[in-house]
C-alpha cells in the first residue's frame, strides 16, 4: 500500500487512484521499465534548495532539471539541487528517494514540469522502491497545488 498518510490524503480528496505493485526499482527508467509505464507519464521528484529553502521538483522519467530555468521563473537567487542528508528528515514514512510528488503533505512547496501537464495521466512512487499510484493529471494538480512551470528537460 502506499504510504499511510499519501492515501488518506487522496481518499479524502475523493481522487480515483491505483496502485501498480513492482519488483524493486531505484531510477526512473528502471521503475518505469519494471511497471510498464510510459517514462513520458513516469514523474519522478528531485529535492533542491531555492535560497536556501527545500522545494520538491517534479519532472517526467526521461527529464533533468534546469537549475538555471528554475531559478529564472521561480525569481531565485540561488538554487541548488538538496543532498539525500538534507532532506531524508523531511519524508520519515518514505523510503528515501521515494517520495510521492505531493509537497503540500510535508510542508514543501511543489514546481511541476509543463510536460507532465500535457498527460492525462502521471504514476509516481508511493513512498516506495516497490510501489507507484497512478491517477489523472488533473486530480494531482487540484490536491497537489503545484506551481507548473518549464522546469527541465528531456536527456537524450
Amino acid at each position: 500500500m502506499p504510504v499511510r498518510k499519501l492515501r488518506e490524503f487522496l481518499n479524502d480528496h475523493g481522487v480515483k487512484y491505483v496502485t501498480i505493485s513492482h519488483s524493486p526499482a531505484f531510477t526512473a527508467q528502471e521503475i518505469a521499465a519494471s511497471a510498464h509505464v510510459p517514462g513520458k507519464e513516469l514523474a519522478k521528484t528531485v529535492m533542491v534548495k531555492i535560497d536556501g529553502n527545500m522545494a520538491l521538483t517534479v519532472l517526467p522519467a526521461s527529464y533533468r532539471v534546469d537549475l538555471r530555468m528554475l531559478k529564472s521563473v521561480a525569481g531565485a537567487a540561488d538554487v541548488t539541487l538538496a543532498t539525500e542528508a538534507e532532506f531524508k528528515h523531511r519524508f520519515p514514512d518514505c523510503e528515501l528517494g521515494a517520495m510521492p510528488p505531493f509537497g503540500n503533505l510535508w510542508h514543501v512547496p511543489v514546481y511541476v514540469a509543463e510536460a507532465l501537464a500535457e498527460d492525462e495521466q502521471i504514476a509516481f512512487n508511493a513512498g516506495t522502491h516497490t510501489e507507484l499510484v497512478q491517477m489523472r493529471f488533473e486530480d494531482y494538480k487540484r490536491v497537489a497545488e503545484p506551481t507548473i512551470v518549464p522546469l527541465g528537460h528531456a536527456v537524450a
